[in-house]
């Protein structure tokens, strides 16, 4: 098979655990985009905290495209125009808020550039850290959320966490997406948004076949285009269940997981 696509997760996988791009990596996507496959970035981080990864390995110039806020948006990366937008009406928002005041868990949107919460918590500040955002404090989350939003973020302890997301799936079954990005985050998005279904919309756009696309992450919210991809890859560093859901399993993000797929699976077969 002649793959025409790379489809990464950021945090986990991409960036090492400093959030950073090794260079045997970099080196092989790069190969890989002058030899004219795409490479495209999907992430739970909204659009600006992906940015700077997108200039550092250049799809301007290639063309290519982010899926951000798990795939609630597609930014061309060459116009800066989102091809694709999805957003939770403001009710939707209060509704999740005043459930996570009965489920006793911290809860964070975004507006603008800005991620906005009624408490601080190590949580929030955490994403603040990781995306590059500024955390806002805010009086009255309900007030203060008055327009629509691309998705909402319940925050907690792991272990109580995934008792949330049991209950809450539940709850919203057929009315919203509901994910864990990482164990103390679990995200809210409009019904049948996932990085599987962004991805879909994108490679129908570009006619590329699902065959021709390989996709990798570590977590659950990777699981969708993992299982959507004609070679969905698992990172070494990826929970068990999520190896077990994947065609293959490469080596961790602090081990070039990325660039030895790359490697494997489409600089190799090039050269023969």
């Amino acid at each position: 098979m002649t793959y025409k696509m790379i489809v990464l997760d950021l945090d986990d996988t991409l960036l090492r655990d400093d959030h950073t791009i090794s260079e045997r990596t970099k080196k092989a996507l790069m190969t890989a985009q002058q030899q004219g496959v795409k490479v495209v970035l999907a992430s739970g981080r909204p659009t600006f905290g992906m940015n700077a990864i997108a200039d550092e390995l250049q799809l301007k110039e290639y063309g290519s495209f982010i899926l951000s806020f798990n795939g609630a948006k597609i930014i061309n990366c060459k116009t800066k125009e989102e091809q694709y937008s999805s957003t939770l009406p403001p009710d939707v928002a209060h509704r999740l808020y005043e459930l996570s005041k009965k489920e006793s868990v911290y809860i964070h949107t975004y507006i603008g550039d800005e991620i906005v919460t009624e408490l601080e918590n190590r949580y929030t500040t955490r994403e603040g850290e990781i995306t590059g955002l500024p955390v806002k404090k805010i009086d009255n989350f309900i007030e203060g959320v008055n327009e629509p939003v691309v998705k909402v973020l319940m925050c907690e302890d792991p272990d109580k966490l995934v008792k949330v997301e049991q209950k809450l799936k539940e709850e919203f079954a057929g009315t919203l997406s509901i994910m864990r990005s990482k164990p103390y985050f679990l995200e809210f998005l409009e019904e049948g948004v996932t990085k599987g279904s962004s991805l879909d919309s994108l490679i129908q756009s570009l006619g590329i076949k699902r065959e021709e696309v390989i996709a990798m992450g570590d977590s659950y919210n990777d699981l969708a285009m993992i299982e959507f991809a004609g070679l969905g890859v698992a990172m070494g560093n990826a929970p068990d269940d999520i190896k077990e859901m994947a065609d293959y399993v490469t080596d961790t993000n602090m081990n070039d997981g990325v660039a030895k797929v790359v490697e494997k699976f489409i600089l190799a077969k090039a050269s023969v």
